[in-house]
């Protein structure tokens, strides 16, 4: 019985990429959702990457409907603790809580396991941006620099290795974040259909780039 219900389970299997750049951040991933092991395509615009609120932002990997719900309640959390403190939540105390979310959901008994990683980020109120990966196990690692999550990871990270600088602008961290995420969908299965770029600045959360990505025939 759980075999039957693990094969039809929608995943997103996932390239997700982040980025910090010398005046914000930037996060990235494509939009596939896949059934089971991989074989068939579920749905191709699925959005990956999702706006908690006015200062936070996670690019979700793993089981689709845990990584959805799990956005939402975090978002209800972050605002019942802005209620209470009067405070807005650093960006720190956010991934932590979410951080906390996924080591309990993955330790919970259940017929079908809760897995879900993510690659998480915003900016505080002195308009400093951060992100931070945090795995399937709920274990959280600021990233300095850049990061890459999910099945296609494999196939980006060299290319962040080669073409990452330090200090690179945001519009320059886009591009990267972009050639990415095509880089992966050219052989990872479970990646593909499209991309999606968000950037984290003083200025906000912004949906900087949506595309679509078409085979192409010769």
């Amino acid at each position: 019985m759980n075999e039957e219900i693990s094969k039809s389970i929608l995943k997103t299997g996932t390239t997700l990429v982040g980025i910090l750049c010398k005046d914000g951040a930037v996060i990235a991933s494509d939009r596939r959702v896949s059934i089971g092991d991989g074989h068939l395509v579920a749905q191709k615009d699925f959005a990956k990457v999702r706006k908690i609120n006015d200062y936070l932002l996670m690019a979700i990997a793993g089981t689709a409907s845990d990584a959805v719900l799990l956005s939402k309640i975090i978002a209800a959390e972050l605002k019942l603790k802005h209620l209470k403190t009067r405070s807005r939540p650093t960006i720190k105390e956010s991934v932590n809580l979410l951080a906390l979310s996924i080591y309990r959901n993955i330790r919970t008994p259940s017929m079908i396991p809760n897995i879900v990683g993510t690659i998480a980020g915003g900016f505080d109120e002195d308009g400093s941006a951060k992100i931070f990966s945090i795995s399937p196990a709920g274990d959280l690692r600021e990233i300095n620099d850049y990061d890459a999550s999910g099945s296609g990871m494999t196939f980006v990270i060299g290319l962040l290795e080669r073409q990452f600088k330090k200090d690179m602008s945001i519009q320059e961290g886009i591009e990267l974040a972009k050639e990415c995420i095509k880089s992966s969908t050219q052989r990872d299965t479970a990646s593909g259909n499209g991309l999606d770029v968000w950037t984290i600045t003083r200025g906000g959360i912004k949906h900087a780039v949506s595309e679509e990505i078409l085979p192409q025939y010769k």
